[in-house]
């Protein structure tokens, strides 16, 4: 028959990954074997605490929550084409959640054999299905004001990423007791132990073999290993990813891996990888810290899931992510922080707000470009008010600012020295107050209004009312469009850090001070391309904050200077990435480098970087006529 149940799930399910990547004959075999559940408003579909079934499930119609046990908390909201119970399936144990149908609902449970014969075996639709159980991310909670601006809508690398493995596995010989075995194992804190010949991996025994082997009696304890030891081991090369770790553990129905240097049993062992390993991996996953963010009731746990971030940024790092990955992760991340502080603060005020208002973050944070932890930036407008409401209104939002940035500082974001907070009135406005302001700035261009300039005019968007950002920017527009000569003077100032080498190419370091000696990568390389990117995209009215995509944006809007552009892009990529190692290394900014630690590849590579500030330039000053104004 043409439409038979398992062709209309077939007709379904092939529109959502990871089925659609599986052949048709594959899908109809598993469309064949599916189980359609019909489910009221409130019915349970498993129960913390109860057994895992054989199967996970996908939701056809309606929409199907999963509830923290303890709490009642919804920590997950699953819509049509959304998986669910993959995690705990390949957990094994008891749920650790109760999913419940949170309306009218109908899914489709698909069973654990089905997936290891259909799914497991694809690489494509088996690495999706892991990375879904990994980074679930369909449910974020709304503000109190507004829905939260960000739910991490990137893609997190996190079945791609290399897996971190022991590098130090615990082995012993074949001729070695159970007894002995055990007795290492315990001392050195280990749940498995290898078994080898020549440092080759023969077998392993795991504290599971010791439980269900010898504490049942089945084997004595002075028998030799190899007599309960699983054989032969699963072994993988050293660059395994996540996913295909998952997958071989979930395939062979084993908790460890051995690692050996070419991926064969017959090459020398590197180390073991174990479940345990994976979930910790998980755990600091940005989807899963996004999560708990949402969740977060206190500054200190929210500082606890912060140091968990720099640990993700230090991986990422490591294996050589994508630095435009990275920033984006990292910045997405901080953002969440700032609006989950926001939320809480507002529930320590005595009322709620007395008119609209949005936080922005500037500088650096407003470029989504702060990697490490550095000092915050960050501004608040609110909507304009009567005269006689303004003081209280002005006097609300300074308390309420003075909480935000308290708890920004305990978070990890130190308070920035020269003020450039919300909690400082100068920078606690009305939006009339703040178009009134960029306009002083614009018309009179002096150094330190240029200075401000520079790091306001990066502002963006955090929480609140965005209409209120969007009325800032249009009125920095328009400011600009009637005073053209202000886009001279940024140029003037956009050239005041030339390209940091000497006559006789030697790097330009600082002369005295506390880095006396050492080289400012943000001040002589970074920010030379910061300022030039902002100057072009305001002279064309672009409105992109980072530097990176404000040169995409020029190279496309440009193709006669395409090439310029790119290698600004690459440059700050590569300055961008170099502090952040530098920052990690030393745990500060990464901002002063001493250039006697470096090797002479990095010093290369940072002086490559040196020809497109000189580039672009160059550029400025033909295009803005600058050499009449010097």
């Amino acid at each position: 028959m043409k439409h038979t149940i398992a062709e209309r799930i077939y007709d379904f399910l092939k529109a959502f990954p990871p089925f659609s990547m599986l052949s048709r004959a594959q899908l109809l075999a598993i469309c064949k074997a599916v189980d359609v559940h019909y489910l009221e408003k409130d019915t349970d579909i498993f129960i913390n605490g109860s057994p895992i079934k054989n199967q996970f499930y996908v939701v056809k119609d309606g929409a199907i929550g999963l509830f923290k046990a303890q709490t009642n908390a919804l920590v997950d909201k699953c819509d049509e084409g959304d998986i669910f119970g993959l995690r705990a399936l390949m957990r094994q144990g008891d749920y650790k959640l109760t999913a419940k149908a949170l309306e009218e609902s109908i899914v489709y449970s698909i069973s654990l054999d089905l997936f290891e014969a259909y799914i497991a075996t694809n690489p494509n639709a088996s690495t999706f299905l892991i990375s879904s159980f990994a980074t679930n991310t369909t449910y974020i909670e709304s503000s109190t004001l507004e829905p939260a601006k960000t739910a991490l809508n990137v893609p997190d690398f996190f079945e791609e990423q290399s897996a971190n493995y022991s590098k130090n596995p615990v082995c012993c010989a074949l001729n070695t007791s159970i007894k002995e075995a055990a007795l290492v194992m315990t001392n050195k804190r280990v749940g498995s132990i290898i078994i080898t010949k020549n440092n080759k991996p023969l077998g392993i025994i795991t504290d599971k073999d010791l439980r269900t082997k010898i504490a049942t009696g089945f084997m004595s304890i002075n028998h030799s290993v190899d007599k309960i030891m699983s054989s032969p081991v699963i072994t993988f090369p050293e660059n395994i990813t996540v996913a295909e770790a998952q997958i071989a553990m979930i395939k062979h129905k084993i908790t460890h891996l051995c690692i050996t240097k070419d991926g064969t049993p017959n090459s020398e062992l590197k180390g073991v990888l174990s479940e345990h390993d994976i979930v910790v991996i998980r755990e600091n996953n940005a989807s899963v810290l996004v999560k708990e963010i949402k969740r977060a009731t206190t500054t200190q746990q929210l500082q606890h899931i912060r140091k968990r971030a720099h640990e993700v940024l230090k991986r990422y790092i490591a294996q050589h992510i994508p630095i435009t990955f990275a920033t984006r992760i990292l910045s997405a991340i901080n953002e969440i922080i700032t609006q989950r502080i926001i939320d809480l603060a507002i529930k320590d005020m005595p009322t709620p707000p007395p008119t609209a208002f949005s936080w922005l973050t500037i500088g650096s944070q407003g470029r989504e470009e702060q990697l490490l932890l550095t000092d915050q930036d960050n501004a608040l407008v609110f909507k304009d008010v009567s005269e006689e409401a303004y003081e209280s209104t002005k006097s609300y939002f300074l308390k309420l600012s003075k909480i935000i940035t308290n708890s920004l500082n305990t978070v990890g974001f130190e308070f920035c020295p020269a003020g450039m907070m919300a909690s400082n009135p100068k920078w606690c406005l009305s939006l009339s107050e703040w178009d009134i302001q960029f306009k002083e700035w614009i018309t009179k261009p002096d150094q330190d209004n240029l200075m401000l300039c520079t790091i306001f005019f990066d502002f963006e968007y955090v929480y609140g009312d965005k209409t209120l950002v969007n009325a800032m920017a249009e009125g920095v527009s328009k400011s600009i469009a009637s005073y053209d000569i202000f886009l001279n003077f940024l140029g003037l100032n956009a050239l005041k850090n030339p390209p940091p080498l000497s006559f006789f190419r030697q790097f330009l370091v600082e002369q005295d001070g506390a880095h006396k000696d050492q080289f400012d990568i943000k001040a002589r390389a970074m920010m030379p391309l910061v300022d030039a990117a902002r100057l072009l995209v305001l002279s064309k009215n672009i409105k992109i904050n980072n530097t990176i995509l404000r040169y995409k944006a020029l190279a496309e809007a440009e193709p006669q200077n395409k090439d310029v552009y790119i290698a600004c892009q690459e440059a700050f990529k590569t300055l961008l990435r170099f502090r952040t190692e530098q920052g990690i290394r030393h745990k500060d900014s990464g901002r002063f480098i001493d250039l006697q630690t470096l090797s002479k590849a990095d010093r290369l590579e940072l002086k490559n970087c040196f020809k497109a500030i000189k580039d672009i330039q160059d550029l400025i000053q033909t295009r803005f006529k600058l050499a009449q104004f010097m």
